[in-house]
């Protein structure tokens, strides 16, 4: 057969999670910094080819493709080799259950692998900034198809931004219910086209379906608040906003440019950032990888049943 059982690769995934918990903080960091921007170019490709998708070929379809082409980040991870938070998640944890790493290990790599992710993702997103809004320049221009990406990315972090707690929390846990299960179903394939294959379709559900990413969102938001300090691109956003009934009223459409741009002055922080997303999108991705898939699937496949011991039979002849 050319896969791996589910017992072999819920074995496979403990080995792996051993030799995570090994690796020098040094390595870690590089690998984490390389997994936020491979994760970012499936975000930022997302955005440029699902900016005016829905327009022409309905939501629908227009989230089918920009969950489809998303996946292309995590591909790089798994098969570039990479340190992906929301992965480890369920690596470290099937191998602190399996006794092969320690708990130490796991917080240790989470922890560092979490600002590895964040450190790089930012750094891709004003790489982005620099290349497409001018944002290093003296006069930022609209940049990317005249502004429309860069007011896809705002409306994108705008959308997260604007989630309640647990609503972020739970959309969370569903999202990396199916990335681990994209990482579970690649280790079970044995050729590079069956990790691809495994990869694409839970990742380009998860996405379709709206659910929260972590380290996806630390390139989404960011790149969010720095196009929102970019005059013509926050000016194509609320254009973007505004309904038929506010287009046939041009007093009524100005308010509500006006409104826009106050409400995404508000809104668009860096402590919202981290409050109001990150935090309980990490700790949702933690459930959902830790517990409905490394903790189920240990159980299932590798918990050893305690052994029972034999009574002495009483009256027993010799």
């Amino acid at each position: 057969m050319n896969f791996f059982g589910p017992g072999e690769v819920a074995g496979n995934a403990c080995g792996i999670g051993k030799a995570k918990s090994s690796l020098s903080i040094g390595k870690l960091i590089v690998l984490g910094i390389l997994a936020g921007a491979y994760i970012g170019f499936g975000a930022n490709l997302a955005t440029v080819v699902g900016h005016d998708i829905p327009k022409y070929m309905g939501n629908g379809f227009g989230q089918l493709l920009f969950g489809s082409v998303f996946s292309v980040g995590l591909m790089l991870v798994v098969i570039g080799g990479a340190e992906l938070f929301t992965g480890n998640n369920m690596f470290m944890m099937i191998g602190a259950l399996n006794r092969q790493c320690t708990w130490g290990n796991l917080l240790k790599n989470w922890i560092i692998v979490w600002i590895a992710n964040f450190i790089g993702s930012l750094l891709l997103v004003y790489i982005i900034a620099g290349g497409f809004y001018g944002f290093f320049d003296a006069a930022p221009a609209a940049g990317l198809f005249n502004g429309a990406v860069g007011a896809k990315a705002l409306a994108i972090a705008k959308g997260k931004l604007e989630l309640t707690w647990i609503g972020a929390f739970s959309r969370a846990i569903l999202c990396n219910w199916l990335v681990c299960m994209a990482v579970w179903l690649a280790l079970a394939s044995k050729d590079v086209v069956g990790k691809i294959f495994g990869i694409f379709f839970p990742i380009m559900a998860f996405v379709a379906s709206g659910f929260e990413h972590s380290v996806a969102n630390m390139f989404f938001i960011p790149m969010g608040l720095v196009v929102a300090q970019v005059p013509a691109v926050l000016d194509v956003a609320a254009q973007a906003s505004l309904s038929a009934a506010h287009l046939a009223d041009p007093a009524a459409a100005a308010a509500a440019v006006e409104t826009f741009k106050t409400s995404v002055g508000s809104l668009f922080t860096w402590s919202n950032l981290l409050v109001k997303n990150l935090i309980p999108v990490t700790l949702g991705n933690i459930v959902g990888g830790a517990i409905f898939v490394a903790s189920l699937y240990w159980y299932s496949y590798l918990r050893k049943a305690p052994s029972t011991p034999v009574a002495p039979q009483k009256n027993a002849k010799v």
